[in-house]
């Protein structure tokens, strides 16, 4: 497997037949952990402070660019028709196993036979369905505002699913004004640090790539993906699943029940989160995180 090293600590990886772009916090002699960002996110979604924090905690961090998003490969096929793969008259064009595979074939690429993983959103998908699929490479699960994908959940707030669901912006200057605003809808409150944050995450994403027919086919795998509730029944792996009780795109209920789908799952709610990881909350989280994977 081929390493290329590329700006600001990055690095290309070739992994399940794509080059996916990754970057490491901590020493590698301590125990890995993985963090797996969500729908049309890259990996500085995870941001540098909340990585370092969990690095300070002992553990060898790694963040990395799902495929389609950022750095890492895009995939040569059109933006498929949400509607049909909805009605399951079309197959998505790549599904959440194979990104999981992703995340596995990342892990053999660079030489981490097990990890923790700590999925959020869609990354939350994903890690459940490692720990489904390889359950010996996955050491302890953390599901952030999450779902087991089954039907009859609360669905999206009618403004949230529609501010994600608009045209992509033509500019970066439009990119980022859109993302602040979504920022905002998935946070839930106003809030000038939390804006400037997700201003400058923006403003670095546009300079990393922008995809976005990449996110509509990461959506046709989520929607496709199904439900996960009776193959959860089945993870080994300890589980921590953490919830914005005020979480407008993933509704709360959607942590409840991943945690009643796994076995001695641990759940903790926490209060003014909305769909976002605020800075506010970063002790508790890390707290969270780090105990669990001890």
């Amino acid at each position: 497997m081929s390493i290329a090293q590329l700006d600001a600590g990055e690095k290309l990886v070739e992994a399940n037949g794509l080059s996916l772009c990754c970057q490491t916090f901590g020493a590698p002699s301590n125990p890995a952990m993985v963090l797996i960002m969500g729908l049309g996110a890259q990996m500085i979604w995870w941001d540098d402070g909340l990585c370092e924090a969990l690095a300070a905690r002992g553990y060898y961090l790694v963040r990395f660019d799902n495929r389609d998003i950022g750095k890492s490969s895009y995939i040569p096929k059109p933006p498929p028709d949400i509607m049909k793969v909805m009605l399951g008259s079309l197959p998505p064009p790549y599904t959440l196993n194979d990104m999981a595979r992703d995340t596995v074939g990342l892990l053999d690429a660079l030489g981490i036979e097990a990890a923790h993983f700590v999925g959020a959103s869609m990354g939350g998908m994903i890690a459940q369905v490692a720990a489904i699929e390889r359950p010996e490479r996955v050491r302890t699960l953390t599901s952030i505002m999450s779902t087991t994908g089954e039907r009859g959940l609360p669905p999206a707030k009618p403004e949230v699913y529609a501010a994600i669901a608009a045209p992509p912006p033509l500019t970066v200057e439009a990119y980022v004004e859109a993302n602040v605003r979504v920022a905002e809808l998935l946070r839930g409150y106003a809030d000038a640090s939390e804006e400037a944050d997700a201003r400058g995450r923006a403003t670095r994403a546009a300079a990393r790539g922008l995809n976005p027919a990449g996110g509509a086919r990461q959506l046709a795998a989520v929607i496709a993906g199904g439900s996960r509730r009776e193959a959860l029944a089945g993870v080994k792996a300890p589980t921590l699943v953490i919830h914005g009780v005020d979480d407008p795109l993933v509704s709360v209920e959607a942590g409840k029940a991943t945690a009643a789908a796994i076995p001695g799952a641990k759940l903790i709610l926490l209060e003014r989160m909305g769909h976002t990881l605020p800075r506010a909350l970063w002790p508790t989280i890390v707290d969270a995180i780090g105990s669990h994977a001890r």
